[in-house]
C-alpha cells in the first residue's frame, strides 16, 4: 500500500529536436507497424489542412454523404476515425442530435471536443481503437468512415476486425459508408516525389513507393520550418483497396447491398499534392443480422478477490519494518469504500504462506483479482511482479500491470531509455554501478539528486539526497549504500526546481480512460533551507517538516498539460499498463516538463496521490476504486470478444 504522496519555448524545442534520416533506399523498412499512433498531431493538420481544415470541403462531403444515406434526424450516427470531428460537427450543426465520434488520436479528439464546445454542440467524442469499439451492441443506425481513414493497419485481417466491430455496434439493417482511396487508380497514378509550401513558414517534401507486395502505398513526409529546420521526418503506409477487394472483405463479414456510389475528389485551394485524398470511392453497405440477445446474469453482483500484502510479515519499506496502526486503518478505509460499491462483492486474501493454495481453492468463487499487493510477494518489493506472474500461471484475470510492466517500471533508468525512444523528455542523468570508485568526475551541474535506481515509495530518497557540491554528493552516495543497505546501481539526476507534478490515468486508452486532474506538491510550508522534494520523510515520518506538504491542483498552461497527458498515454500503452497508473513529472527552471518515473499499480490508499486527484475531480474514494474495477472488467470483456 505504498503511498505516492511547455511554455512556448518547450514546444519550440520539441520542433527542433528531430532526427532526420537523410536519403533512404527502401521506405518500407522505416514504417513502424503502429505508425498511426503517432502521426495524427499538429503536423497532420498542417500538411493535410488544405483538405481536412477546409470547411467548404467538409460541407460538400457531408452533402454527398447525406444524399446517399438519407438519414432521419433522430438516427444514431457514429463518425468512426473522426479525427478532429469535422464531419461530426457539421452533421450536428445540421440538426442531427444523436451523434458520436471516436478516434485513436488523443490530440485530434481533444481538438474535436474543444471545437464542439465552442460551437455549443452536444457531441459524444471518445478516444479509442477502431478494432475495440467501446460501444454497446446494436447502438448505431449509421456508421461513417470518412476521409480515407481505413486501411492503416499492417494486415488486412486487422482491417477486417474493424468491420467486425462495425457490424457489432450497428443495429440490424444498419448502414455503413466508407470514403476510401481508389486503390486501383492510386497504384498507377501516385507521385514518387513532391514538395509544396504549406504556408509562409512550413513546406513538406514527400516520397512514395509501393510496398513489396503491392498492397500498400508507403509515404515519407519531411516537414520543414523556414527558420527552425526540420520538425518532422515521418513514414506511414496505407492499404490500397479496389472496389472488388473491399467488396470481398465486407461480404465476408456479413454485409450486403454493397454499392460503389461515386468517385470523390477534393477541391483543395492549395491545389498541390493531394496524395491519398485525390481520388476516392464512396462505398455503402447494409448489415443483415438479428438483434443481439443479451443473456441475463444469474447473479446481480460480481465477486472480486482483493489480494493484498501480508500484515504478519516484515515490510522493510515501512519505518519499523512492519504494518502499523496507520496501515490497518488504511485497510479498513479500503474495505469500507469497497462495501459501498453495489455491483461487486469482495473476498480478501492476504496470507502469503497459503497464497497458492487459497487462490486455487477459491478460483470458482470470483471473476477476477483486484491486485492491491503492491508490497510484493512476501512484502518484498523486488517480487511485486511475482504476483501477476503467479496469477497468469494460474490462468486468473487480474487488475493492474503485467509482470513485464512492473519489472520495467521498477528500473528508473530503463524507463528513461524507453521515454527517450518515444521522444518524451527526461532529466539529464547517469548511473553509478556498485563497483564504480571514481564517480566524482561527471558532467552534470549541481544541484543533483541521488536515487536508488531500483525501488519505489521513495525508499532511499531523503532530504540528504539533494546535493549542491562534491562533499554532499559523496555523503549521499554513502548514505544510500550504507544506511539503506543498497548495493545496486544508483541514479544521479539533475535536480529540477520547477513544479513537482503527478498525473493519474484510470482506464485503458484503447477502450476508455479518465485523465484525473494533474496535481502539484505545495512546498510553501517548508523552511527555505530544505530542498523541495516529496521523499521518504514526506511519506513515512510524521515528525518531519515534510509531513506538512500538501497536494493542490496544478496550475499549468493548456499546451503543457496537453503535452504531459499525451505523453503519459503513450507510456501507458508502450509499457503495457492496465486499468490505472500514475506518472511523476517535474518542470525545470524554465518550465519545461521532464518525466521522472512511472508507477503502475500506484498507491491505492484513501489519502494517496491518486485519491487526491480524484477528489479534485469530485470523484469519491469508493467511486475511484469502482472505476478501476470497471476498467479491468471492461478490458477482460473485450479480450473475450477478440
Amino acid at each position: 500500500m505504498k503511498e505516492d504522496k511547455a511554455p512556448k519555448n518547450k514546444l519550440k524545442n520539441q520542433e527542433t529536436l528531430v532526427k532526420v534520416l537523410g536519403p533512404v533506399e527502401d521506405l518500407e523498412n522505416y514504417v513502424k507497424a503502429d505508425w498511426w499512433r503517432y502521426i495524427f498531431n499538429a503536423n497532420y493538420l498542417r500538411t493535410d489542412g488544405d483538405v481536412v481544415e477546409d470547411i467548404e470541403i467538409t460541407k460538400y462531403e457531408v452533402d454527398i454523404f447525406l444524399d446517399i444515406l438519407k438519414p432521419n434526424k433522430d438516427d444514431s450516427i457514429l463518425d468512426l476515425c473522426c479525427g478532429q470531428g469535422r464531419h461530426t460537427i457539421e452533421l450536428a450543426k445540421r440538426g442531427y442530435k444523436n451523434i458520436a465520434g471516436t478516434d485513436r488520436s488523443h490530440y485530434l479528439i481533444n481538438r474535436a471536443k474543444k471545437l464542439s464546445e465552442q460551437a455549443h454542440l452536444n457531441i459524444e467524442f471518445r478516444e479509442g481503437d477502431a478494432r475495440k469499439l467501446r460501444f454497446k451492441n446494436d447502438r448505431f443506425d449509421i456508421i461513417i468512415i470518412a476521409g480515407n481513414s481505413f486501411g492503416y493497419f499492417e494486415s488486412a485481417n486487422e482491417d477486417k476486425r474493424v468491420l467486425e466491430e462495425v457490424k457489432r455496434v450497428l443495429k440490424p439493417d444498419g448502414k455503413l459508408l466508407i470514403d476510401i482511396t481508389d486503390g486501383t487508380y492510386m497504384r498507377t497514378h501516385y507521385t514518387p516525389r513532391t514538395w509544396e509550401w504549406i504556408d509562409h513558414n512550413y513546406f513538406v517534401c514527400r516520397e512514395r513507393s509501393l510496398s513489396k507486395n503491392g498492397e500498400r502505398l508507403i509515404s515519407r513526409e519531411v516537414v520543414t520550418h523556414v527558420t527552425k529546420g526540420v520538425v518532422a521526418d515521418q513514414f506511414y503506409a496505407e492499404r490500397l483497396y479496389s472496389f472488388e477487394e473491399i467488396f470481398n472483405i465486407l461480404n465476408s463479414v456479413g454485409f450486403s447491398n454493397i454499392v460503389d456510389n461515386l468517385k470523390l475528389s477534393s477541391n483543395s485551394k492549395r491545389n498541390q499534392d493531394l496524395g491519398m485524398m485525390s481520388k476516392r470511392i464512396l462505398i455503402t453497405a447494409n448489415i443483415k443480422k438479428s438483434p443481439t440477445v443479451i443473456k441475463k446474469s444469474t447473479t446481480k453482483r460480481e465477486t472480486v478477490l482483493v489480494l493484498m500484502g501480508d500484515p504478519n510479515k516484515k515490510d522493510l519499506i515501512k519505518p519499523n519494518s512492519k504494518f502499523d496502526d496507520d496501515d490497518f486503518y488504511t485497510i479498513e478505509e479500503l474495505k469500507k469504500a469497497l462495501s459501498n460499491i453495489s455491483k461487486y462483492d469482495f473476498i480478501y486474501l492476504n496470507n502469503h504462506d497459503t497464497l497458492f493454495k487459497d487462490l486455487l481453492k477459491l478460483k470458482d468463487k470470483y471473476s477476477f483479482v483486484f491486485n492491491l499487493c503492491d508490497e510484493g510477494f512476501n512484502n518484498d518489493p523486488k517480487k511485486e511482479l511475482h504476483i501477476p506472474a503467479l496469477l497468469e500461471m494460474f490462468g486468473l484475470n487480474y487488475s493492474g500491470g503485467t509482470p513485464q510492466c512492473l519489472s520495467s517500471c521498477y528500473d528508473k533508468s530503463l524507463i528513461r531509455g524507453i521515454a527517450n525512444e518515444i521522444e518524451i523528455p527526461v532529466a539529464k542523468a547517469f548511473i553509478i554501478k556498485p563497483d564504480d570508485i571514481n564517480f566524482i568526475d561527471f558532467s552534470l551541474n549541481f544541484p543533483v539528486i541521488v536515487k536508488p535506481n531500483f525501488g519505489d515509495s521513495s525508499y532511499g530518497i531523503t532530504t540528504q539526497n539533494v546535493c549542491y557540491d562534491v562533499g554532499t554528493f559523496e555523503n549521499a552516495i554513502i548514505q544510500v549504500r550504507d544506511k539503506f543497505g543498497y548495493n545496486n546501481p544508483i541514479l544521479i539526476e539533475e535536480f529540477l526546481t520547477g513544479k513537482d507534478l503527478s498525473v493519474g490515468i484510470i482506464g485503458n486508452p484503447t477502450i476508455s480512460y479518465t485523465a484525473l486532474p494533474i496535481i502539484e506538491e505545495d512546498y510553501s510550508s517548508l523552511p527555505e533551507d530544505l530542498p523541495k522534494i516529496c521523499g521518504y520523510e514526506a511519506k513515512w515520518d510524521p515528525s518531519s517538516p515534510y509531513w506538512e506538504i500538501t497536494s493542490i491542483k496544478a496550475n499549468l498552461t493548456e499546451d503543457i498539460e496537453r503535452f504531459i497527458i499525451a505523453s503519459c498515454l503513450k507510456l501507458f500503452e508502450r509499457l503495457d499498463c492496465h486499468d490505472y497508473a500514475r506518472f511523476d513529472w517535474r518542470l525545470d527552471s524554465e518550465g519545461n516538463p521532464k518525466l521522472l518515473e512511472v508507477n503502475p499499480n500506484p498507491g491505492w490508499c484513501w489519502d494517496g496521490h491518486l485519491s487526491k486527484m480524484a477528489k479534485i475531480a469530485d470523484i469519491s474514494y469508493s467511486k475511484m476504486l469502482e472505476m478501476i474495477l470497471d476498467s479491468c472488467r471492461d478490458r477482460m470483456e473485450i479480450i473475450k470478444r477478440i
